[in-house]
């Protein structure tokens, strides 16, 4: 088994034209499990990742704060303990319009990469 301390895994700063105000620790990565990832996500007020897709799926685990998730359909907004599962190829995007930081577990299959 491994453990480890999710606060000492050194955040990276993910800045893109679609990715604005987040950060991201890689506590469990390809280098220790063979199938899967899971990353934290922290984004800071009016922080967002637009709306894209990939053909994975995701699981998300809201830690802290309030989500917006942003998807084909319209928006909604995930509070501490909620869940989301998002298909393969699903629209989606997330954004934080409150002024608290927002967490999240991300978890993905291999095929995601970090």
């Amino acid at each position: 088994m491994i453990s480890g301390r999710a606060y000492e895994v050194s955040p990276k700063i993910v800045e893109t034209d679609e990715v604005k105000g987040v950060l991201k620790r890689v506590l469990i990565g390809l280098n220790v499990a063979p199938n899967f990832v899971m990353r934290l996500f922290t984004i800071k007020p009016n922080g967002i990742i637009e709306k894209h897709t990939h053909p994975w799926e995701h699981e998300i685990f809201v830690l802290k704060g309030k989500l917006t998730v942003i998807g084909e359909s319209g928006e909604f907004v995930l509070e501490e303990g909620d869940f989301l599962f998002v298909q393969p190829n699903e629209v989606h995007g997330f954004r934080n319009d409150v002024e608290e930081e927002v967490e999240f577990l991300c978890l993905i299959p291999k095929e995601g990469g970090e």
